[in-house]
């Protein structure tokens, strides 16, 4: 694969500026694929927390009932008991059922199979909105991504004492920086005690100005992919291909990766300015190493949305416009991830035994 040196300032600027998947040769065998859809029985399950605090659950299982228990840890086996309902069922959760707490998690256990543990993805956290879980989502071999271990996010320059207490109550241990060193510097992050705080800068040039296929090439079919489909934000259609063709953000994501999968003392967050853009490639390939199918994976990258209260904070033709690059420069996600992100199997494999269920 070429690697080509681009000194052009307008390259570099422009950068800056812009700032049903194929079978994996990663996936699990046919005999995990079995055993894990027999282990976790439910192939669909939720919760949302509305408004004043109540909560709506749903699932779809082939149990005859699945009896719900209501815990403060996504670890926890035992808390308040809510009842039992049908294999395939909801149960309305009202406010004021439950204690306040830093989070409600919600334990499903089937009357076959292993439990499944679901909780509304938002911390409500009033200064990062944009603030949630990646976890609850079930992959193509039928497991499911663990919640309260990784969290998305906007910048967390603003957070008050009482959220701080509420990351800290969720046992969060890593925060992983994307931004740039400005934005670093001009809104610092306002972390608990304890905390370690990591910088995996996306378009740091400590790497040098380089890229994987001509920029020049990339810039000007981004612009002209921009224009043809009506994108509202030129510079954002610019920006996703280069998130896969810079080589400065191949190590940014790399050591988000890395970092996801080896914080074993508590869970991680991950976060950008806005938590939609870098982030957003951020979580797609995290989602994407785990099994989650691409549909899933589009449908929480435009959840931003809904989180930052813009419906037009993210357009889906900028995250395919990323996974497209992807299938250019390196012809499927799999040799990107070994390739371009440099991540070997062990790493991989550490990544999904910690982060799936089954």
């Amino acid at each position: 694969m070429r690697t080509h040196r681009i000194a052009g300032a307008a390259v570099a600027a422009a950068l800056l500026a812009g700032t049903a998947l194929a079978p994996s040769a990663l996936a699990a065998p046919p005999a995990a694929v079995a055993t894990a859809q027999s282990a976790v029985p439910f192939t669909s399950a939720g919760a949302v927390r509305a408004a004043d605090g109540g909560h709506t659950l749903s699932w779809t299982s082939p149990s005859t009932t699945v009896t719900v228990t209501a815990v403060t840890s996504p670890d926890a086996t035992t808390g308040i008991a809510l009842g039992t309902a049908p294999g395939s069922g909801s149960l309305a959760v009202p406010a004021g059922t439950l204690p306040d707490a830093g989070r409600w998690y919600f334990r499903l256990v089937p009357d076959g199979g292993s439990p499944l543990v679901v909780a509304d993805r938002s911390l409500s956290l009033a200064s990062a909105r944009n603030f949630r879980d990646i976890g609850g989502y079930r992959t193509t071999d039928g497991r499911w991504v663990r919640s309260g271990l990784v969290y998305r996010s906007n910048k967390l320059s603003g957070l008050t004492d009482a959220e701080q207490q509420r990351l800290v109550s969720q046992r969060l241990t890593l925060d992983v920086d994307l931004r740039n060193v400005q934005e670093r510097h001009d809104a610092p992050d306002r972390l608990p005690a304890g905390v370690a705080y990591q910088v995996a800068d996306v378009v740091s040039l400590s790497h040098g100005i380089l890229f994987h296929d001509s920029a020049l090439m990339t810039l000007t079919q981004a612009i002209a992919a921009g224009l043809f489909s009506g994108s509202s934000d030129l510079g954002q259609s610019i920006g996703y291909p280069f998130m896969v063709n810079f080589v400065g953000a191949d190590y940014a994501f790399h050591d988000l990766v890395t970092a996801v999968a080896t914080n074993t003392s508590g869970a991680t967050v991950f976060h950008c300015s806005a938590g939609k853009d870098r982030t957003g490639w951020g979580t797609a390939v995290l989602l994407t190493l785990l099994g989650v199918p691409r549909a899933t994976v589009e449908a929480d990258f435009l959840a931003s949305n809904q989180y930052t209260g813009d419906p037009e904070a993210v357009e889906l033709g900028w995250l395919r416009a990323a996974f497209a690059e992807v299938d250019h420069i390196y012809g499927d996600f799999d040799t990107y991830v070994r390739e371009g992100l440099k991540l070997d199997a062990a790493t991989v494999e550490t990544l999904r035994t910690r982060l799936l269920t089954g």
